[in-house]
């Protein structure tokens, strides 16, 4: 319960940002920094965190998949992502 409501809560401050990304980009292009305070705080990219599409998870996150180094691993060994293969010696 407690992850989906991460899950859920993260979502919402990636809504709220899409909601105000043009409004802000406006107020910071024209140098208005009293409105851009009042924008609500969650509507902010750096208040957005990176998570595992699968499971989450916010630590070990790898950009370029979009998951975590568990999910990776557990994908590369069953041959799901194209180009990646787990070494061994």
């Amino acid at each position: 319960m407690a992850r989906t409501s991460l899950i859920a809560r993260e979502e919402k401050r990636r809504r709220l940002y899409e909601k105000y990304r043009k409004i802000r980009e406006e107020l910071k292009a024209n140098g208005d920094y009293e409105a851009l305070q009042k924008l609500p705080r969650n509507s902010s990219r750096v208040r957005l965190k990176n998570r595992c599409m699968f499971t989450g998870r916010a630590r070990s996150y790898y950009r370029k998949f979009g998951i975590s180094r568990l999910v990776l691993r557990e994908m590369a060994l069953r041959g799901e992502l194209p180009g990646v293969k787990k070494s061994s010696w």
